[in-house]
């Protein structure tokens, strides 16, 4: 099966509002293995960048000047895309520009989800861990994914971690040499370049044992328990 991990920068939160794509980034697996197959852009966006987009990626419209436009790079992108399953963490985000992007291109509108089977790492996550923060970074710090030197997103950077939790969530397959040279690709006009990503390679999951005051503090809990139900715990029973 082949897959494209995939992530987008851009100049705000609203694609429907004129919002662009600034920088794309994608990495190949086939079969759950990196076949070393990367797309990566950056994109004049032919308008302003919110402050709170600079703040969250730090590029700058005036970095971008030389760089082309999202017409410029379409073709290539679809073709490396076209037939295989994107996984993308917040797929709806990044599909819904990828779709604006491609409908103001001469010709018929074909969206993505039509040209590609889409993977949501977001939801997968939240069915997976119910109630708890499902961010990249939280992601992270739960499957063992260093992202220490993740200062700030970018769009290869962030799909080369979202690689390796993904391989982590569905089966544990992780590292499989991801994160062995990350250099982060930048143009000049960007960024000299991103930090590289420590990927931890044993991706056994952790066992944390409750302290002595966590003890303490749940037979205390079960204490209360049995006192409100007249002298009775089922937990304590099981």
């Amino acid at each position: 099966m082949r897959q494209i991990i995939l992530d987008t920068e851009t100049t705000g939160l609203e694609a429907d509002r004129g919002h662009r794509i600034i920088e794309i980034g994608c990495v190949e697996l086939v079969n759950r293995r990196l076949t070393g197959r990367r797309f990566h852009r950056y994109l004049n966006p032919e308008r302003d960048i919110d402050e709170g987009a600079v703040a969250v990626h730090g590029i700058t419209r005036a970095q971008l000047e030389s760089e082309p436009r999202f017409r410029e790079i379409a073709t290539e992108l679809l073709e490396f895309c076209d037939g295989a399953e994107l996984v993308i963490h917040n797929a709806a985000f990044d599909v819904g520009f990828l779709d604006a992007e491609l409908k103001r291109l001469p010709g018929e509108f074909k969206p993505m989800p039509s040209r590609c089977r889409v993977l949501d790492t977001l939801a997968l996550a939240r069915e997976l861990h119910p109630g708890q923060r499902n961010s990249l970074d939280a992601l992270c710090k739960r499957y063992g994914v260093d992202n220490s030197q993740r200062d700030l997103h970018g769009a290869l950077l962030d799909a080369m971690i979202l690689a390796d939790v993904y391989l982590a969530m569905t089966g544990g397959q992780g590292a499989l040499a991801l994160g062995e040279e990350r250099k982060a690709a930048g143009s000049a006009g960007a960024a000299a370049a991103r930090p590289r990503v420590a990927i931890r390679r044993n991706n056994a999951l952790a066992v944390i044992r409750a302290t002595e005051a966590e003890l303490a503090a749940h037979e205390a809990l079960l204490d209360r328990v049995a006192k409100s139900a007249g002298g009775k715990c089922l937990f304590r029973a099981v």
